[in-house]
């Protein structure tokens, strides 16, 4: 009966320690997978961490610009045209020459003045050039490209070249340039010469100082459909004076347009003058031309 006993409690004891280690084991495995878990989950923020490190920040959105259609409208449009009276003051200023040459001949500024022909007071175009009102009984301008030269036509002109106004303003006249002014004022002539039917007064200056050996320079002015003379003989527009510069005349009388426009007839006489003062020391009343 004891040996009966013994044995039941040392069945009971081994079952104790048999539950009492599968605790410990069944622990363990909970606190081995509870630190797996924790592991993980330190290493997932770790690893979000570090993408987020590594993921720049987005750029804001940039403010749009804003803009006043209406007042763009109003003050930008298309629909608009640009006045450009404001620049007829300027124009007809600083440019005595086509003013003088056509106008009176051919002083100061080239563009405007005299040589060219006009105040700027008409709008000008393909057919329309800029020309003050031709006095009544002068000749009428002719273009350039609507006449041909008849060589077949021989005739004969006048032509005189000279800057005797410079003589009394020497004081005025480019450093260096005293030698250019011949004692008496007189350049060229004055000589008959030969010309033919359809050729302007800018046709027979040009040959007649290339076949002299004076020089001449000229430049072509669209706006007046004419030539404008800047210099004969090394004396140019403005080398005397803030006014100064070529005017021609024909038969006494400035014409109002380019030298170019001018069609030379039988018997003309041509003069080429040096104004210092726009026409004014020539017996010109030029005063409108500086408005």
């Amino acid at each position: 009966m004891m040996k009966k006993k013994k044995k039941g409690f040392l069945a009971c004891l081994l079952l104790v320690l048999a539950l009492a280690l599968s605790g410990c084991q069944t622990g363990a495995a909970q606190e081995s997978a509870a630190a797996s878990v924790s592991d993980g989950s330190s290493l997932q923020a770790a690893t979000q961490q570090e993408t987020e490190e590594e993921t720049p920040e987005a750029a804001p959105e940039e403010e749009q610009e804003y803009i006043d259609e209406a007042y763009v409208d109003e003050n930008y449009g298309d629909d608009g045209e640009e006045d450009l009276s404001k620049y007829e003051s300027d124009t007809a200023e600083n440019s005595i020459s086509s003013s003088s040459q056509t106008t009176d001949g051919e002083a100061g500024a080239s563009g405007n003045g005299s040589q060219n022909g006009a105040s700027g007071s008409s709008e000008a175009n393909a057919d329309n050039y800029y020309t003050d009102p031709v006095p009544e009984g002068k000749p009428q301008p002719v273009e350039p490209q609507d006449e041909a030269v008849n060589t077949d036509q021989a005739m004969t002109c006048t032509l005189l070249v000279e800057c005797s106004t410079i003589l009394n303003n020497m004081g005025d006249l480019t450093e260096g340039k005293e030698s250019l002014v011949p004692a008496d004022g007189v350049i060229y002539g004055p000589s008959t010469v030969t010309f033919y039917e359809g050729e302007s007064v800018y046709d027979v200056l040009l040959r007649e100082m290339q076949n002299n050996r004076i020089h001449m320079e000229s430049v072509f002015t669209a706006m007046y459909n004419s030539a404008y003379v800047e210099g004969i003989n090394n004396l140019y527009e403005f080398d005397c004076g803030r006014w100064s510069g070529w005017m021609y005349c024909v038969n006494g009388w400035y014409p109002n347009y380019g030298c170019s426009r001018y069609q030379v007839q039988e018997g003309d006489v041509i003069e080429w003058h040096y104004t210092c003062d726009l026409g004014r020391d020539l017996g010109r009343d030029n005063s409108d031309w500086q408005q």
